[in-house]
């Protein structure tokens, strides 16, 4: 089963002039180790991304962890989705004991313990960390559809609200905003504006609705709204010149799977179009992990799932590599594991008649090698995986059992108290901490709904005063009078002076 006789294919397969990540070593049998047979991945491949796969228990964190590390050495900054809430302790350095010491003899590595400059993020709040939130609008129709499993019609409808927002002025920063547009639509004064849209019923905007009111009841409003995260704030170097890493802790957010997977997709859409073309580099620019990627392709959309092929396709020549981490290649889209050219499969298990299909799968999208997989991966021991990457050439490694280096950063959580310490002190908490609530769509409609004679001018609000005296009649009304340059400059306003544009997802981005 181990292939005695790979040892100088290996060796040279996997001997590269430039920088490299260090993955272990060969094992040439269920103890084995062939230290001189280094396993390693070209760092200017990390971008061409990859897969991290394996059984629950089988060492995937881990593998996060020893790559995550090494990358921030190299200067590349990291962002790592921390959905058990083990990663945390990357910022503190390890502890040895006999076993972490045995392990590295074993395979040659010079084990110290390190830690790495990291900051914690968390979304909407929820949980420690820096609150990451994103307008309505730049989450846009399909990532939401996503979020809310709407079918094809529902969506299709969904993104005729988002255009009729877009052209009448209304901002959308939060679900409040939303819901606002979508209920002006099925009432009595949005009758002939929703009559316009054509594609949208009454009864498909009554869904919609319902479905938002029950989406912001899961507590959900948290996540929307401003400040909105600036993603470029994910590519830092710390002052030694180390790559932060950014953790962003989701154990607090265990029951709302698909909201959080999306939520990354989001990041990396922004991330997508915020960056210039730069082809291939000496190392990336960032390198993303995407855990718990099936949660990512379960029963999407075709649109959704093409709109994932082509962002991961194309943000390559970004200088971002994505790293998808689930239980095995099935749960990632054909077209999607198409474009992973680094593999780590970490063990499988063959118990039911599902996991048999699921190994017979596995081995069939591995090249061809001297190893019986189908007995290999499900005999693998922690911390052993089947690698195969990219070479300096683009041509694919000889397929190697490896023996992992451990982490040399803790294995495990922050102290909680030490955990919050970090995220205070961060110069980016008091920038997103507090969550801000500008007039939007919600506002200005409640005022356009209201009756004329509701409020005196002495009983209005400041931002009420504000628009009597704005539309009083005077020198500037009589000149620019027209309904379509009015309309024009409400538009122009409600995007408070961006440009907005949609995406791939239908996100609206703004040059910034």
């Amino acid at each position: 089963m181990a292939g005695v006789d790979n040892v100088q294919s290996v060796t040279e397969g996997y001997s590269f002039d430039g920088p490299c990540l260090d993955l272990g070593a060969l094992l040439t049998g269920p103890d084995t180790v062939a230290a001189e047979a280094k396993v390693r991945i070209p760092l200017g491949m990390v971008n061409r991304h990859g897969l991290v796969a394996g059984a629950t228990g089988s060492g995937k964190t881990k593998t996060l962890q020893v790559l995550a590390e090494q990358l921030s050495a190299a200067g590349v900054p990291v962002f790592l989705a921390d959905v058990k809430g083990d990663l945390s302790g990357i910022a503190q350095p390890g502890v040895g004991n006999a076993k972490i010491t045995a392990r590295a003899r074993s395979i040659g590595q010079d084990w110290a313990p390190a830690a790495v400059p990291a900051e914690y993020h968390s979304l909407g709040g929820r949980g420690p960390g820096i609150p990451i939130r994103v307008t309505i609008s730049s989450f846009g129709p399909l990532l939401l559809s996503r979020v809310l499993d709407l079918n094809e019609v529902q969506e299709s409808s969904l993104a005729l609200v988002f255009h009729f927002a877009d052209e009448h002025g209304l901002p959308l920063l939060d679900l409040k905003d939303l819901r606002s547009v979508v209920t002006y639509l099925t009432g009595e004064q949005g009758a002939a504006e929703l009559a316009a849209l054509g594609g949208l019923s009454k009864q498909t905007a009554g869904v919609l609705l319902r479905k938002l009111i029950a989406f912001a009841d899961e507590g959900a409003e948290d996540f929307f709204g401003e400040p909105e995260f600036d993603t470029r704030e994910l590519l830092r170097t710390a002052d030694d010149g180390r790559g932060v890493i950014s953790v962003l802790e989701l154990s607090e957010l265990q029951t709302k799977p698909t909201l959080f997977a999306t939520f990354l997709m989001w990041l990396l859409a922004d991330l997508y179009h915020d960056l210039p073309e730069v082809g291939d580099l000496d190392k990336p620019k960032l390198v993303f992990f995407f855990d718990e990627a099936h949660l990512l392709f379960d029963g999407a959309s075709k649109a959704f799932v093409d709109a994932v092929t082509q962002t991961v396709r194309l943000i390559r020549s970004k200088g971002v590599g994505v790293f998808f981490v689930t239980q095995t290649p099935k749960d990632v889209a054909p077209d999607v594991l198409a474009q992973l050219g680094n593999r780590v499969q970490h063990a499988l298990r063959a118990y039911t008649p599902d996991d048999a299909k699921a190994l017979r799968a596995t081995v069939s999208t591995f090249p061809k090698s001297g190893y019986d997989l189908a007995e290999l991966l499900t005999s693998l021991g922690i911390g052993e995986a089947v690698v195969t990457v990219l070479s300096e050439t683009g041509a694919p490694t000889p397929v190697a059992w490896t023996r992992l280096p451990a982490p040399t950063s803790t294995m495990g959580p922050l102290d909680p108290a030490e955990l919050d310490r970090r995220v205070r002190e961060s110069p980016r908490y008091a920038r997103y901490a507090e969550p801000v609530d500008r007039e939007s769509a919600y506002e200005l409609l409640a005022a356009k709904l209201a009756p004329a004679d509701e409020a005196t001018p002495e009983s209005r609000s400041a931002p009420e005063k504000r628009r009597t005296e704005r539309d009083d009649p005077g020198m500037v009304q009589k000149v620019l009078g027209s309904t379509e340059v009015r309309g024009f400059l409400r538009s122009a306003a409600s995007t408070a002076g961006r440009e907005v544009f949609r995406s791939l997802f239908g996100t609206a981005r703004r040059r910034r």
